[in-house]
């Protein structure tokens, strides 16, 4: 499959194990992926703002959702715990990012892909075939991130544009349409 990525999708996929290990990650998944598309200048980024979402905003909420290193802000809220105040008493207490030294070190050399990363790189085979493309690119990528339904990347994805006042199908409408443009 590999084989069919441009230079830009290669380069999205070494992105995003940097990102992985930027956010001390032992694994890529979907978010690390997504990060990684929506670097300054992507396709991804344009088509994005196409349908009125920074990508900065995006990346905020995707690095939010990293540093948050699985616990379920939500989810604690429901016991009475602020997930937000437990970080900030504990950089006042003991540093800024305390909650995140005591991770383990990020690994040398290939960083494993979740199941979540491996099903958007075999959607995004899909997406290309569907659009009766031989190569995968960005937005080959990005489209396959949107139909990740449920993927960690695709709900904050969804929340984004949802908070942007943009939709899913708004999204894959401007990215199907630059894709045929630009084949």
């Amino acid at each position: 499959m590999f084989e069919r990525f441009t230079r830009e999708a290669r380069d999205v996929v070494e992105n995003s194990q940097k990102a992985a290990r930027q956010a001390g990650s032992r694994a890529i998944d979907a978010r690390h992926l997504l990060l990684a598309l929506i670097e300054p200048g992507a396709a991804s980024a344009q088509d994005l703002l196409a349908v009125g979402v920074q990508s900065q905003q995006l990346a905020d909420s995707l690095r939010g959702e990293l540093r948050a290193g699985g616990l379920d802000a939500d989810a604690l809220a429901s016991v009475g715990i602020d997930l937000d105040a437990v970080r900030e008493r504990a950089d006042a207490v003991f540093g800024e990012g305390a909650l995140d030294r005591g991770r383990r070190a990020p690994l040398k050399g290939h960083i494993p892909f979740t199941a979540d990363a491996k099903k958007v790189l075999e959607l995004s085979l899909r997406e290309a075939v569907r659009l009766r493309t031989n190569r995968i690119d960005e937005r080959m990528l990005l489209l396959g991130v949107l139909r990740a339904t449920g993927s960690s990347a695709e709900t904050v994805l969804r929340r984004v544009l949802t908070e942007a006042g943009s939709s899913v199908d708004a999204l894959r409408g401007v990215v199907e349409r630059a894709s045929t443009q630009a084949s």
